[in-house]
């Protein structure tokens, strides 16, 4: 399965436990095309380890946490007074919304392995 829009890190715990991570922050036309992505892999997750979902330490196979943020960035332009040793900004207007969503999945040795062959992530 292919991934456009999430790139997953992944990191693991003295236990063997893995936890991929991705965000992707987009513009506003491309927050379904996010959001599918994201359903494509709680849906894998759901269907190939199903009723296994639950914290790790209270013995589930797997678990997710997914969260979002919207903001509008403005440019600085900073500048520095050598002779007052002072700074100055002047921001821009403020630029258009961005979507910002993160997925972390956490899971036991065989649903990494099983998470890395299904969206080939190395």
């Amino acid at each position: 399965m292919a991934l456009n829009y999430l790139d997953f890190d992944y990191s693991e715990d003295e236990q063997g436990h893995g936890t991929f991570d991705a965000m992707a922050s987009t513009a506003t036309q491309h927050v379904a095309a996010v959001l599918e992505e994201i359903a494509q892999v709680l849906d894998w997750a759901n269907a190939a380890f199903p009723d296994l979902r639950a914290p790790l330490d209270e013995g589930g196979e797997w678990d997710y946490n997914l969260e979002g943020q919207q903001e509008w960035t403005a440019h600085e332009a900073i500048a520095y007074d050598e002779v007052t040793g002072k700074f100055s900004s002047q921001l821009s207007p403020a630029g258009a919304l961005r979507h910002t969503m993160t997925l972390s999945l956490s899971g036991s040795p065989q649903f990494c392995e099983a998470f890395r062959q299904t969206f080939k992530i190395e």
